[in-house]
């Protein structure tokens, strides 16, 4: 370095000393002394080997084209939910189990909507961009037994509706936050708390995944009390559904073999 250039470095640091003093006596940063060591995660039982076996596929990735369906324009807008969830009961008209399932009882109200629309479980449906194409999606949601209700999302591509997401549970509610799909249901074993998932968009899997999904206290702390129901709630109809890692919820109910039949 230049004498030269020293000399100015020195001024530099002798005119900003006042500045810092000053700092110092008027109630600047002070030190809360040591900070703690930072403490990192750690692997439990390392000498386990890694699994051999993939998990169980419990159907979140699956997506479907609903058949018989044409979108205009690429706008969901313009399709008909009833007549999509028409659409899908038809091409599965005894599926009872998985993404495609629907009770026996719903399915013939489905089918009956046009002659007996008070009795339609189809809801309202909603519109909102979850996947971040500047297109809105389709949400449909049809009301179950068992105070059950199936949630269902629909894209618009190639003409058509891919269906992108699929669940059932014992809704307390459904939400939209930013491109996030919220769904808070009961918990039938544990009074007090729900369920809350939130689905997001998976550009590699093409489809909505439930990417957290938490047990949490109900708002206000009121009790819920615990239903008897012939299936888990957390269950799609007869297909138990993934957790996701970090969940503290155990190993799901065994799947429903047979769909209840009204009763007189």
């Amino acid at each position: 370095m230049r004498p030269r250039t020293v000399r100015l470095a020195a001024v530099l640091v002798l005119g900003a000393l006042p500045v810092l003093a000053g700092c110092g006596g008027q109630g600047g940063l002070v030190s809360d002394g040591p900070a703690e060591a930072a403490v990192g995660p750690v692997r439990l039982w390392p000498e386990l080997p890694p699994a051999s076996d993939p998990p169980v596929d419990y159907g979140e990735t699956d997506t479907e084209r609903v058949p018989g369906i044409t979108v205009r324009g690429a706008d969901v807008r313009t399709v008909d939910p009833v007549a999509v969830v028409r659409a899908e009961v038809a091409a599965h008209p005894d599926t009872y189990t998985g993404a495609d399932g629907l009770y026996a009882e719903t399915s013939r109200a489905v089918l009956a909507c046009d002659t007996a629309p008070a009795k339609c479980p189809v809801l309202s449906p909603y519109y909102r961009d979850l996947t971040g194409n500047g297109r809105d999606e389709l949400i449909v949601g049809i009301r179950m037994p068992e105070q059950q209700v199936a949630v269902r999302v629909y894209l618009a591509e190639d003409g058509g509706l891919t269906r992108i997401m699929s669940t059932v549970d014992q809704v307390v509610s459904v939400e939209l936050a930013g491109h996030d799909l919220i769904v808070r249901a009961a918990s039938a074993g544990i009074p007090g708390y729900e369920y809350r998932t939130a689905w997001s968009w998976d550009e590699r899997q093409h489809s909505m995944l439930p990417a957290r999904d938490e047990i949490v206290p109900v708002r206000g702390g009121a009790t819920r009390s615990p239903r008897t129901t012939t299936r888990s709630p957390r269950t799609a109809p007869g297909s138990p559904r993934a957790v996701s890692p970090g969940s503290p919820r155990t190993t799901p109910a065994s799947p429903r073999t047979a769909p209840p039949e009204p009763t007189s």
